[in-house]
């Protein structure tokens, strides 16, 4: 394709949002509507597994976690495995496939026994590795894609994607749940991802039929169909390779701290919703509202701030304008704590981690080696991720019945979130330096 054809209206709508050029327009929307099915068919269940938490008791779903950090840790050998045996254009499918089967078989025990405490025990693990474990997938692949120039300017606007169907994923549920119940927003989202195969499929096509769908310069696409390989090494090679790297470590310190920050408030968030509201319908609806919320607030700001930003001030402004805002929001929950304010600092908090830090995270990683994209960094997000949550759930109930003070709480977390501020300097500033060594 000639960079000198004339824009068609299709690319001069998207050079509105981001500066997409005219060979890449083609991948961005696969790589849109992709991330769009994706998150979408995730955040329609989402309310679900936070009903069933609220049924399973918050006690319950601490010593949930810790099952939830164990499938992370075992999923990194298989994950590592596959990706090394199976070409990405079979793999990546029918991921999307297991999913859609999985989600239809707990929509069916759903209609048998909603409370059933095996049933909903494994959909609340299960839910919780998949969410991580798709988003690294979704990633990885786009890193393989795009080269880091690229990354900038263009996954501000990819994420809006995922964010439109994270949108409208939990709007539905909150406007069907009363009709289909819990069993069929189940069956929603299995339908959800039977569209993400079909876009994955599509973007495959476009990545082993063009030589590049983007500047020829640092693209990760060039090697074309060769690409589609299959990586081989060691299934347990993220680990190691994770280890070895400073780098990836304080990759890895982040993750740790943002889902400490996450952790204290997700627990404040189920007691308060417990205590507030009796029926399992109504409760479903109430996150569903809140979903809603963060997610409108950051289409806005990934379609029209996240890669100017990024651009503009690197990588570093991404990284810590969130724990930033988490330092003021514990402190103001020291001092008033109650539902108002604590949702207002959730909304704060997802929607700063959807619009800065997610795009950020994934630019960290657009200068390292494909191995590094796929392994290491399924390492991190996933495993890593979940190892922090049951650490930070368990930390957070021995706290609690310590000092049985919500103020104190807060301050513990706002000196946390002080903490993922400097770590998340260092990082954007090794990313957005020169010369920087990884």
């Amino acid at each position: 394709m000639s960079t000198a054809a004339e824009p068609t209206a299709l690319q001069r709508a998207l050079l509105r949002f981001a500066k997409v050029e005219p060979r890449e327009a083609s991948s961005v929307l696969a790589a849109f509507f992709l991330f769009f099915f994706v998150l979408g068919s995730y955040f329609a269940v989402r309310p679900v597994r936070e009903t069933v938490g609220t049924i399973l008791g918050r006690g319950y779903v601490a010593d949930l976690w810790l099952y939830t950090a164990i499938f992370s840790i075992a999923i990194v050998p298989i994950y590592g495995w596959l990706i090394g045996k199976v070409r990405r254009s079979l793999l990546l499918p029918w991921i999307y496939g297991v999913v859609a089967i999985i989600m239809v078989i707990i929509g069916l025990y759903f209609q048998i026994d909603e409370k059933s405490q095996v049933v909903g025990s494994f959909f609340y693990i299960w839910i919780s590795v998949l969410n991580l474990m798709l988003v690294s997938v979704f990633w990885s692949f786009l890193l393989e894609m795009f080269s880091s120039e690229q990354t900038k300017r263009l996954f501000g606007f990819v994420a809006a994607g995922g964010t439109l169907g994270a949108l409208i994923g939990p709007l539905v549920t909150r406007l069907s749940v009363d009709a289909i119940g819990n069993s069929g927003v189940m069956f929603m989202g299995a339908a959800g991802f039977v569209g993400a195969i079909v876009c994955q499929r599509i973007l495959l096509n476009i990545w082993n039929t063009t030589s590049a769908p983007s500047n020829e310069a640092g693209s990760a696409a060039s090697s074309g169909a060769k690409s589609d390989k299959a990586l081989g090494g060691n299934p347990f090679a993220g680990i190691s390779i994770v280890l070895k790297s400073p780098y990836l470590i304080a990759i890895a310190t982040f993750v740790v701290l943002l889902s400490a920050a996450n952790t204290f408030l997700y627990f404040e968030q189920l007691r308060i919703v417990e205590e507030t509201f009796t029926e399992t319908t109504r409760r479903t609806e109430v996150f569903a509202n809140i979903d809603f919320i963060v997610q409108s607030l950051t289409i806005i700001t990934q379609l029209f701030l996240t890669g100017r930003i990024a651009s503009t001030f690197g990588v570093r402004a991404l990284l810590t304008f969130v724990p930033i805002v988490m330092i003021l929001g514990f402190i103001t929950l020291s001092v008033v704590n109650v539902f108002g304010v604590l949702a207002v600092v959730i909304v704060l908090r997802r929607w700063g981690e959807y619009a800065f830090i997610r795009p950020g995270r994934e630019m960290l990683f657009s200068k390292l080696d494909t191995e590094t994209k796929y392994k290491a960094k399924n390492f991190i997000d996933v495993p890593v991720y979940r190892a922090a949550d049951y650490i930070g759930a368990q930390a957070k109930t021995a706290l609690d019945a310590i000092v049985s003070s919500p103020a104190i709480v807060a301050l513990v977390g706002a000196a946390l979130a002080g903490l993922w501020a400097a770590n998340g300097l260092f990082l954007g500033n090794k990313h957005d330096g020169k010369n920087e060594k990884h």
